[in-house]
């Protein structure tokens, strides 16, 4: 038994289910991060099966292994470089000739290939039987069936990873792709020109080089140089040549050729393995299709399902929410009674427990927001809205492909702007950019469910709904402007795969929404506990004031006068008016206080730009902070007024201290506006910036955005403020 761990690769085609394979394989054991130098995810996991341990790495989806584009380069690089113990592909069973193509690229490599049918409930819905012995059998590779959205076929597939890894297999040479006899003394008489000159130089297969060169590949080109020096320019020289003369005898280019010659190759085997019935059957898909792709139904339904999202999302959440404002309330209280007056307590109540708790408690709104985003994926649904957006994306100048990235802002901006890489045209890429942090990320949704909730308590769902709409509007609009001034173009043509719907599996869903979830937790003891803590900080220096001092002694005296009615048996009435004046004048002095302090001074610095927002000073500060995350909106405000009322929760006291605080339904309606549209995170910033590969354009994307959420909010609310009833 091989006691180092076995390295194990996925690979397949886009939609194959090779995902929901990698979550069935190694659960919650998996770790996402980026590949080397580059944005594009990475994804692995460690999973231990009969004494075996497996890492498991999920590469790239790609269609094929051509230098096209980052994610086949990854994919390609990964196993010629790390040489995994055992590459499983994927193949969509439903759709075996497409999925053949990725399958003799791999074979080329000389590395040991497993081949897994996965649904292979579609494919026997529509008919269709492979002869997997034959398979097999035609291309000297292990079979496995699988169904991957019901979890089927999972241990038989980690035993045959095993089985074939242990054996130590090597794919022979005869089971290739043979080209025409031009092609292949053509690769002959490169490969020999390369032993030649390499010698041991070249970790790879020289057939495989032979057929790369002849295709023209920069990359395989770039290794070639890096690793043979001088050396190359004869290897390079004479692949030009071959290439010349092969693209003159047959008047394409060599690249194209090989391609039908694959195309072939996969013809012959299909037509010895698949099978169709002649009983006709139901296009599951098709039938769905008809009625949420429809030209008239289909954009309401899409809407209606967006809209039902926001819905879920705020009543849903409602429930769990209200438990961890509990809990957080219970913490709060206890860490006051247990530690002595001071400024220790005042750092771990008002400050980490009032600022980070603040925001812990919308964690269940946001993992409902991601399950539902997750289910969108995971059904086929996503596809399906590109589709219906195509032509509304063509208003702003785009195409459909390009509102994947814009719905994945919904979850967060960072990856939603790494994901526009997957779009070939630059200008389409940056268009997409700039407009993508006008789709409201899960980080603003806190903001929007604290002041939704407070001002608009009965229709908080509707109202959040309409901001996430304000800033679709806002997209297509400033697309529109910049495709016709600083971005001019064609829109490229858009074709995008619809794949088959199918049932979600409940596992999967869940590891979706717990690795997307796990980045907000990382935040709230990361970025959002050390934003917490700075303003809380310079809420609370400089200490002391004439006129705090003044409101310290005052308090001082009523609430030993308060004790005394108390011990005196004093009336209720009396009693109670005593504990009000107490309350209003603690409120007074932390009012005070917090205005004395370096964050007061700040905010009342900047409160004139945003006094014509409806905001006050307190708002203003809050908008600040959120420019390093937007949570931090949320804890701003939790430590502002975290000891303005301690009889209440944490939420509630936030809630009514947002409402004695002169606040509107129409400026908090404002201040959610801004959020939405002004100067996305540090990090977006960052990643637009990287993608863009220009901080012009990151600089611009602020100036934009921040210009754009004044000008809207102000008139949100000056017009708001003339007309009768809003105020």
């Amino acid at each position: 038994m091989t006691t180092r761990p076995l390295t194990i690769a996925l690979a397949g085609n886009p939609n194959s289910g090779k995902t929901t394979t990698f979550n069935n394989i190694t659960g919650t054991h998996q770790k996402v991060g980026n590949w080397p130098g580059v944005t594009v995810e990475k994804k692995e996991g460690r999973v231990t099966w009969n004494g075996y341990t497996l890492k498991v790495v999920d590469l790239p989806g790609t269609y094929s292994l051509t230098a096209f584009s980052m994610e086949e380069i990854i994919a390609r690089d990964f196993i010629l470089d790390t040489k995994p113990d055992v590459v499983v592909d994927i193949i969509d069973a439903s759709n075996l000739e497409r999925s053949l193509y990725l399958a003799t690229q791999l074979r080329e490599l000389d590395t040991r290939v497993l081949f897994v049918l996965n649904m292979a409930d579609v494919m026997r819905a529509r008919g269709l039987h492979i002869d997997t012995q034959k398979l097999s059998e035609l291309l000297d590779v292990s079979v496995v069936f699988t169904v991957g959205n019901k979890n089927q076929g999972t241990e038989s597939l980690l035993r045959t990873i095993v089985e074939l890894a242990e054996s130590g297999k090597v794919a022979p040479a005869e089971r290739r792709v043979k080209y025409n006899s031009d092609f292949e003394r053509a690769i002959e008489t490169l490969g020999s020109c390369i032993a030649k000159h390499a010698g041991n130089r070249l970790p790879y297969n020289l057939r495989w080089v032979s057929i790369k060169l002849l295709e023209g590949d920069p990359v395989v080109q770039e290794k070639v140089r890096r690793r043979l020096g001088e050396d190359a320019d004869e290897v390079l020289q004479e692949a030009l040549r071959i290439r010349g003369r092969l693209a003159d005898f047959y008047d394409e280019e060599p690249e194209i050729v090989m391609t039908d010659e694959r195309y072939g190759f996969i013809a012959g085997i299909i037509k010895e393995v698949l099978k169709s019935s002649t009983e006709k059957r139901v296009d599951f898909s098709r039938n769905i299709d008809l009625v949420l792709t429809n030209r008239f139904l289909g954009f309401p339904i899409f809407v209606f399902f967006i809209w039902a999202m926001f819905q879920l999302t705020f009543s849903l959440g409602a429930y769990p929410m209200a438990w961890l404002e509990a809990g957080v309330e219970a913490v709060s209280r206890l860490a006051s009674a247990l530690l002595p007056a001071g400024m220790v307590r005042e750092l771990l109540v008002d400050g980490v427990l009032g600022g980070v708790g603040s925001v812990l408690v919308f964690l269940p709104n946001i993992l409902i927001l991601f399950l539902c985003i997750a289910l969108f994926e995971d059904t086929g649904y996503l596809a399906r809205a590109a589709f219906l957006m195509d032509k509304i994306m063509h208003l702003v100048g785009l195409h459909g492909k390009s509102f994947i990235p814009l719905l994945m802002g919904f979850g967060c901006n960072v990856p939603a702007v790494m994901a526009t890489r997957t779009l070939e045209s630059e200008k389409d890429r940056i268009l997409t950019i700039l407009i993508n942090p006008f789709m409201s990320c899960s980080a603003r949704l806190p903001v929007y469910v604290l002041l939704a909730g407070t001002f608009f308590a009965r229709n908080a769902g509707d109202v959040i709904f309409s901001i996430y709409l304000l800033g679709i509007v806002l997209a297509v609009l400033t697309g529109r402007l910049f495709r016709s001034t600083v971005l001019r173009g064609e829109t490229a043509p858009f074709v995008m795969e619809l794949p088959p719907y199918r049932a979600p599996m409940v596992r999967g869903l869940l590891i979706h929404m717990w690795e997307r979830s796990k980045l907000f937790l990382k935040k709230m003891g990361g970025i959002i506990l050390v934003g917490s803590v700075v303003i809380w900080g310079l809420s609370a220096f400089p200490r002391q004031s004439d006129t705090v001092m003044r409101l310290d002694e005052k308090l001082r005296v009523h609430r030993t006068d308060l004790e005394k009615m108390i011990a005196h048996g004093a009336q209720a009435d009396r009693i109670a008016i005593m504990r009000d004046t107490v309350r209003s004048l603690e409120r007074a002095q932390a009012s005070e206080r917090v205005r004395g302090s370096y964050l007061g001074r700040i905010g009342r610095w900047i409160s004139p730009v945003f006094e014509p927002l409806g905001m006050d000073w307190k708002a203003s500060v809050a908008l600040l902070a959120g420019f390093v995350a937007k949570e931090i909106v949320v804890s701003t405000l939790g430590v502002l007024y975290a000891t303005e009322d301690e009889s209440a929760d944490a939420k509630e006291a936030l809630s009514k201290a947002l409402r004695d605080s002169g606040m509107t339904r129409l400026s908090a309606y404002s201040m959610m506006a801004f959020v939405l549209l002004y100067v996305p995170c540090l990090a977006t910033v960052a990643a637009i910036r990287r993608e863009a590969n220009s901080w012009r354009w990151a600089a611009f994307s602020v100036a934009y955005s921040t210009a754009l959420a004044w000008i809207v909010a102000f008139v949100i609310f000056q017009v708001g403020s003339r007309i009768s009833g809003l105020v």
